[in-house]
């Protein structure tokens, strides 16, 4: 269910990643659930071995080698779904102190199995973004929080930046418009507290392009944010 050793050793090369032996078995342990999952609940439409190993695991831990990443960091992964990024970005950091957020209870229980079976130590939290940014035990409680998802990046802004402390920061992975959506965003961005930091623009080793938009927490999020998510659609 995941390409071999030699193979996934060569991809993650291409983006000057070394992988060792309990690595490699954490990523097969991890293809092998999410592929044995997803035939009770849609978590992902790429199952095959390539597109596991570069669109799913090379994808989520390459852009975070792209800014320094401070060892021991707190992370939360915002609407992270079958775990991406936050999940293979663990198996590559053990340090990072990290807490796993989705809304449908169903993957909740799917990333509870990951985290066990991959000796992730990882906090599921079952909650909308909307409800868990209001929390006073995860509200600017964390050093980072992370995003790859399809929402435009003013959403994303305010679902994540409501969960990071003065001084951390939010990653966003995003497609390759996502300078486009940047300038969109940047109004809503900096009503959050927010600044950006860096715009990174790079290509998969498929060709694939992608963006990282690294935004740094300058202020506190405003207590009426987050809103619901009909208010900020609108």
């Amino acid at each position: 269910m995941l390409t071999s050793k030699n193979d996934l050793s060569a991809l993650f090369a291409e983006g000057n990643m070394d992988i060792t032996d309990s690595q490699y078995e954490s990523f097969a342990t991890y293809a092998k659930l999410l592929v044995e999952w997803n035939e009770k609940i849609n978590l992902t439409a790429i199952t095959d071995p390539e597109g596991i190993a570069l669109k799913h695991f090379y994808d989520s831990v390459y852009p975070f080698t792209l800014f320094e990443l401070p060892k021991g960091v707190s992370l939360i992964d915002v609407g992270t779904g079958a775990g991406f990024p936050s999940c293979p970005l663990k198996i590559m950091r053990d340090d990072i102190r990290l807490t796993l957020l989705d809304s449908l209870n169903k993957r909740i229980k799917f990333l509870e199995t990951l985290s066990e079976e991959c000796a992730l130590d990882a906090v599921c939290i079952h909650s909308r973004a909307e409800d868990g940014g209001k929390r006073a035990d995860l509200r600017e409680s964390f050093d980072m929080a992370c995003a790859r998802a399809v929402a435009p990046m003013y959403i994303l802004s305010e679902y994540c930046l409501p969960f990071v402390r003065i001084g951390g920061a939010f990653a966003a992975l995003k497609g390759s418009n996502g300078a486009e959506e940047l300038d969109e965003a940047k109004p809503a961005i900096k009503r959050l507290g927010g600044e950006v930091e860096k715009v990174e623009e790079y290509t998969l080793p498929n060709g694939d392009g992608r963006t990282l938009i690294l935004v740094r927490k300058t202020a506190p999020t405003p207590a009426k944010y987050p809103r619901p998510k009909a208010k900020i659609t609108k």
